[in-house]
């Protein structure tokens, strides 16, 4: 039987002691909170430079839903 990556990686956590365990989840949560923090910085980057191109409408809230929807 072929073992996935992902089921690898979780039985090598295990395998690790429970303060290891705890270090790792710790290092874990904190990237994942960085790399959100850098996607996050990223979009607003984006959206500044699309405001400051002009490339933007003003519109209500039921105009930008309806866009959302659309295919």
């Amino acid at each position: 039987m072929k073992t996935s990556a992902f089921q690898q990686a979780i039985e090598s956590v295990e395998s690790l002691s429970l303060e290891d365990q705890e270090i790792l989840l710790d290092l874990l949560q904190k990237r994942l909170h960085q790399a959100k923090r850098s996607k996050l910085s990223q979009e607003i980057t984006g959206v500044r430079q699309e405001f400051a191109d002009g490339n933007f409408q003003f519109g209500s809230v039921n105009q930008f839903l309806a866009e959302v929807d659309e295919p």
